[in-house]
């Protein structure tokens, strides 16, 4: 495909041709695998959740003749090992984790892809390691400040006050007053008859609130198990404020802001509402700010797919 010719959806389904557990501590290792070109321009898939995992379909935002696509599964998620693992799982950590990857597969420089978490932690990886930056095409900005937590937690009834209503209602009375504790605390028992179903009443939630067009659900989407991982990993970021200084990353904007991104955000995103994209374009001048009018948060909605493929493309003449 030209490289100035438009393109509006993702490319077809490809397989890895490398994967591996790559071992970053004495009880994590981490899943990682590479599809695409060999010899192509880096692109790193951050993943979202935190917790989320990476899945088959995050390597068609990509030209696979272009780039050189590397996923990874942070630690406790995906196929990454211990699953669920909560221990030694910090930010921070989590940036040590790629830096390892990228010497792993020796490679000198990435451009960085993430949405939601994903891009709080592209930001705070980039900021660590602005040298290893090519630059950044993020979606679904989320600063990691106390306001957004607030919202997810709180705020976000005004607009699905029915969700909010399933998901504190699954608490006890008494336990209602603090959301966050008493999720966390059933998340983190290691009785499967407690955190099992505390899994799936945080991830409806989540779900429920996570498109602009709703449709009521039939069955669950997420089994026990796989749901474990992105509530639990939620939670636990959550309740120590995802790590991160409060304005931590906008303070260190200037450690990035010489380098080229797009923002892609939903007009609509409930679950990471566009002030905080806003916010970040205004302190990032030379970031590119691409409002999809027709979207919520997740990325497979059909305008942010199609936005967040046109950036990928767009990039190829940015970085060559």
């Amino acid at each position: 495909m030209d490289a100035q010719e438009p393109r509006h959806d993702l490319y077809p389904a490809l397989e890895p041709h490398a994967s591996g557990l790559l071992a970053v501590d004495g009880a994590h290792e981490i899943y990682w695998d590479v599809s695409g070109n060999p010899d192509g321009v880096p692109i790193l898939f951050i993943h979202g959740g935190p917790g989320a995992g990476t899945g088959p379909a995050h390597r068609r935002f990509f030209d696979p003749a272009h780039y050189r696509i590397v996923l990874f599964d942070q630690r406790g998620s995906g196929r990454s090992k211990p699953y669920a693992e909560i221990t030694a799982n910090r930010t921070d950590l989590l940036i040590a984790d790629m830096e390892a990857l990228r010497c792993h597969l020796q490679i000198d420089q990435w451009l960085l892809f993430g949405g939601s978490w994903g891009s709080t932690l592209a930001l705070a990886y980039g900021q660590s390691h602005p040298d290893r930056a090519l630059g950044f095409i993020l979606r679904g900005i989320f600063l990691g400040r106390a306001r957004e937590l607030a919202w997810f937690l709180g705020g976000i009834q005004t607009v699905y006050p029915e969700a909010w209503q399933a998901f504190v209602d699954y608490l006890p009375g008494p336990e209602q007053s603090d959301i966050l504790a008493a999720y966390h605390q059933r998340l983190i028992d290691p009785s499967p008859a407690v955190h099992g179903p505390a899994a799936q009443a945080w991830n409806r939630f989540e779900q429920d609130c996570s498109t602009l067009k709703h449709a009521p659900r039939t069955g669950t989407a997420l089994s026990g198990y796989s749901a474990l991982a992105l509530a639990r990993i939620e939670a636990h970021y959550f309740i120590n404020a995802m790590f991160l200084g409060e304005n931590e990353l906008l303070e260190n904007l200037h450690r990035i802001d010489h380098l080229p991104a797009q923002i892609i955000q939903g007009r609509y995103d409930m679950v990471c509402p566009m002030i905080s994209a806003h916010t970040l374009a205004v302190n990032w001048p030379g970031a590119k700010l691409n409002v999809v009018a027709d979207a919520g948060h997740s990325a497979m909605e059909p305008g942010t797919r199609s936005a967040l493929v046109e950036a990928t493309e767009s990039f190829k003449t940015l970085i060559l």
